[in-house]
């Protein structure tokens, strides 16, 4: 799946080059986004303007309330999460990594709930892994890290805290090689997700001899 910002696409004159020229939507599905949208009014004019372009009815709902960290305003995404459900569209909020309110987004109709690992672009990986793993003990919707993963080792961890999924984009297409650093990601998606339906050890305090002697009868 591949979302993109319908403000960035050319959907007003289709003969002229647009981004939806160089995707193959055979292949991957199209999940627009409301980014760049500051209102709850903005984001869901611009979510209608995209389904009416033929993109899709679902949506990554974007509302932001502040311009430098790009952190979402919730009560506006709230608002616009409400209005949307009500319009029959699918849609996946990208909010902050806090309980309360992916509980209420959820009950507001959302498909999904995107909590940022860490602010937009910034590479910094998981900030909160236990808020992470509270807003997956309780959902019963799917969860979906988004933003702030930078490495393949924080794609790993956020699987292993047991997430639905990631959605990528500056640590794939700033890196040096942004190919062989998405071949790292998607590795790193599939081991984090294995080692989480594996179960990890329980963590101790002290060392635990990996070749225990209890049970052992003595000569």
């Amino acid at each position: 799946m591949v979302t993109l910002a319908v403000r960035r696409v050319n959907i007003s004159d289709r003969s002229k080059e647009s981004l939806l020229d160089f995707i193959d939507t055979e292949r991957y599905s199209l999940l627009p986004n409301t980014a760049g949208c500051y209102t709850a009014d903005d984001a869901v004019r611009t979510a209608h303007l995209g389904r009416e372009a033929g993109l899709s009815s679902w949506v990554k709902l974007e509302v932001i309330g502040d311009e430098k960290t790009l952190f979402p305003d919730n009560e506006a995404l709230l608002d616009a999460t409400h209005r949307l459900v009500k319009d029959d569209f699918v849609v996946l909020p990208y909010t902050n990594d806090d309980p309360v309110v992916c509980r209420k987004l959820e009950d507001a109709g959302a498909a999904a709930v995107m909590p940022l690992g860490a602010p937009i672009g910034s590479g910094l990986g998981i900030q909160n892994r236990n808020a992470i793993q509270i807003i997956k003990e309780f959902a019963s919707i799917p969860v979906i890290v988004d933003a702030g993963v930078g490495t393949p080792s924080d794609a790993t961890l956020a699987m292993e805290l047991g997430v639905d999924a990631i959605l990528m984009n500056t640590g794939i297409a700033a890196a040096h090689d942004p190919v062989g650093m998405a071949t790292a990601m998607r590795l790193a998606v599939k081991a984090g997700r294995l080692g989480y339906l594996s179960g990890r050890i329980p963590r101790k305090r002290y060392a635990s001899a990996s070749s225990p002697i209890e049970g052992v009868v003595g000569q």
